[in-house]
């Protein structure tokens, strides 16, 4: 006969499946999204700057993000460290909930609830610094307050002083987890669920346990109302910046709202938890998703063991039902914030965040739905096993995207550091967008200023990246003529400068970051880029580089990388600006010995450049060949180049009569 777990085990079994799904990789990731512009605000201008940071957009957000920065540092370690110490926490707070309000179902509320651990719909853990204060905090708040409602109602019976108190602390953080962000707005009604539940052990009549149900319910529900106002007056008439109510603009047919609906379900509910299946045999044999399938197996077996030692089989037919009903109410009651703000529901992007409100109900459903559809209790226990194996998986292959995406930012602001040493004040440098999937140009304008601005104080600041991709058009970029006034707003400081000084940037997928110059033609050589881009070239001013200086720009939290091609070709564009063409020559010779070429044939242009300049004719003959040969499509860069060379007699006076044959073979020949 198998006993119930103690609590020790209990702690240790969450510890371990919060450590493999999330620990695993923690050394290796870092900032993400808003993360950056936050842990800049932490550094700069101080924890009490997120009072008035917030006061525009979530007023009661403020004071955690002042609670949490007070004792953490901005370093990235640190909030990968805490972020994983608070899922722990939330999955413990899920399973009090639970326990309390299905105290005859230990078995099924740690199942629901190691499930909400690792609940594979959500992939944004690793954004730790936003998630855990806008969300994960206020969530455990909802979560213990659910759990001490329900012991309130358990003791109310035999012990009315203890439940009264039970009712102050689940009133008291009702209020901190339902005010400080409008996540968990739709999940109140879940707690009349649960109330409803709990009463039906002692309440068998149906009349009577709703009017009771409701009567428990109602001082929660006056709370609930009460931030319903307030939301409502801060959407409409209120300062609030976030999202629009888009229903109230374009209202949703019937149709529309039977599937939204059905999309919440079918991914919640089923789809999300193979979720992991399709990613892995998508790419079967990468590294990642072989040590993904690893990780599942490894965590399966110790799980199913677990399961079948530490519960004797029970029935839980009225559980299954209950869990069913109120999952499937919850998964909907959750889709209603992001339903309302008109975002989408897509899973592994930044908007599959919104499932952080589905994920007690879908777990529910879930656990439900098995219990309900498998009769044999070691079939139950090991599908169990395998959705919670499964769900570390999901996180482990999660976490790998975010470590890649991480190690992209290192490169990215290594490369910006070789090639633009300092900037000159309020420069803004102009892109099209950045090969990165979770940063945008607010992303990347906090570290740019962490960087190059390292004893900024408050004042403007001096330093923006933006996205033409995204903000032409705007009250930030509206044209892109000289002149154009730029302001771009960062809580409660901002910049402000124009498109006269800005220099312009491009990073391809694969290949590394350059200075666009009007004055090399790049706005020709590059003709396949938007349009948009292009038209931007002509307002890049790389005089705004400050090519030498005391304090070279060091990036934050990135050890500098072995020197590859990229060095070489970030360095040599930075010797070419300041007209050392001896030393870019050096530079390619140099990265030639080492064996480093590149993936985008276009960089060897500026070599090449330096080649024929230098009076090195053969080496630039044989470079353009290379380039052609390799991909004949940059036949039009190449001859731009020693046309232009050719055009301002650059080259020395020896390689200029050998010019017009070169061309020729090269079919450059007007």
């Amino acid at each position: 006969m198998s006993s119930p777990p103690s609590f020790k085990h209990i702690l240790i079994l969450f510890a371990a499946v919060t450590l493999l799904a999330y620990g695993l990789l923690l050394p290796f990731t870092g900032f993400y999204w808003d993360d950056w512009p936050f842990a800049w605000i932490a550094k700069f201008l101080g924890p009490a700057e997120f009072i008035p940071a917030f006061s525009g957009v979530r007023p009661f957000l403020g004071p955690i993000f002042f609670v949490t920065t007070s004792l953490i540092p901005p370093v990235p370690i640190y909030w990968q460290a805490f972020a994983l110490v608070v899922r722990f926490l939330a999955g413990l707070s899920a399973w009090f909930a639970l326990k309390q309000s299905f105290p005859r179902h230990p078995r099924q509320a740690l199942i629901t609830s190691l499930l909400f651990l690792v609940f594979p719909g959500y992939s944004q853990h690793w954004v730790a610094f936003t998630h855990i204060n806008q969300e994960w905090i206020p969530f455990i708040f909802y979560l213990l307050s659910f759990g001490f409602s329900a012991r309130a109602i358990r003791r109310s019976f035999a012990h009315p002083t203890a439940a009264r108190m039970d009712m102050f602390y689940a009133l008291l953080l009702l209020v901190a987890g339902v005010f400080p962000t409008e996540y968990f707005i739709g999940l109140e009604p879940m707690r009349f669920l649960f109330i409803w539940a709990i009463l039906s052990d002692e309440m068998p009549d149906l009349k009577q346990r709703f009017v009771q149900s409701l009567k428990r319910w109602f001082p929660y529900l006056l709370i609930w109302l009460v931030n319903a106002l307030w939301l409502a007056y801060f959407y409409t008439l209120g300062s609030y910046e976030s999202y629009e109510v888009a229903v109230v603009h374009d209202p949703l047919t019937l149709a529309q709202i039977l599937s939204v609906m059905g999309d919440a379900l079918w991914k919640t509910g089923f789809y999300i938890w193979g979720q992991v299946i399709v990613l892995i045999v998508q790419t079967l044999t990468a590294p990642t998703s072989l040590l993904t399938l690893v990780l599942i197996l490894l965590s399966f077996f110790p799980l199913f063991y677990f399961l079948n030692r530490s519960f004797s089989p029970t029935s839980a037919s009225g559980f299954a039902r209950q869990a069913i009903f109120i999952g499937f109410i919850g998964i909907l009651l959750g889709r209603v914030p992001s339903w309302v703000a008109g975002l989408p529901l897509t899973l592994q992007s930044s908007f599959d965040r919104l499932m952080i409100s589905m994920m007690l109900g879908g777990s529910l459903f879930i656990v439900g739905l098995v219990e309900i559809l498998v009769k044999d209790i070691r079939a139950r226990n090991l599908l169990f096993a395998m959705l919670t194996a499964l769900g570390i998986g999901q996180q482990f292959f999660n976490g790998n995207i975010f470590r890649r995406d991480w190690q992209k930012q290192g490169e990215i602001y290594w490369q910006m550091a070789w090639r633009m040493p300092a900037l000159k004040p309020n420069t803004v440098l102009l892109t099209h967008q950045m090969p990165i999937d979770y940063e945008t140009d607010l992303s990347f304008t906090a570290p740019l200023n962490w960087m190059y601005a390292p004893d900024y104080t408050r004042a403007s600041v001096p330093y923006a990246l933006l996205y033409t991709e995204k903000r032409l058009g705007t009250a930030t970029l509206p044209l892109l003529e000289k002149d154009t006034e730029i302001k771009l707003g960062i809580r409660t400081v901002g910049f402000s400068g124009s498109t006269s000084q800005a220099v312009v940037i491009y990073m391809p997928p694969h290949g590394c970051l350059r200075v666009l110059d009007p004055q090399r033609g790049d706005a020709e050589i590059q003709a396949r880029w938007p349009e948009t881009f292009i038209k931007a070239i002509s307002l890049s001013d790389p005089s705004r580089i400050l090519t030498e200086t005391d304090r070279p720009a060091v990036p934050m939290f990135f050890p500098e990388p072995e020197h590859d091609w990229c060095y070489y070709f970030t360095k040599a564009e930075l010797a070419r600006q300041n007209g050392d063409y001896e030393l870019v020559a050096r530079l390619g010779n140099e990265a030639m010995q080492r064996g480093f070429k590149p993936e985008d044939p276009t960089e060897w242009l500026v070599f090449i450049e330096a080649y024929l300049v230098t009076g090195d004719l053969e080496r630039a003959k044989e470079r353009s060949y290379a380039m052609l040969q390799e991909e004949a499509r940059t036949r039009r860069s190449v001859c731009a180049l020693w046309q232009r060379v050719q055009a301002q007699g650059l080259a020395r006076s020896e390689a200029e009569e050998q010019f017009a044959d070169v061309m020729e073979e090269l079919g450059c020949a007007r």
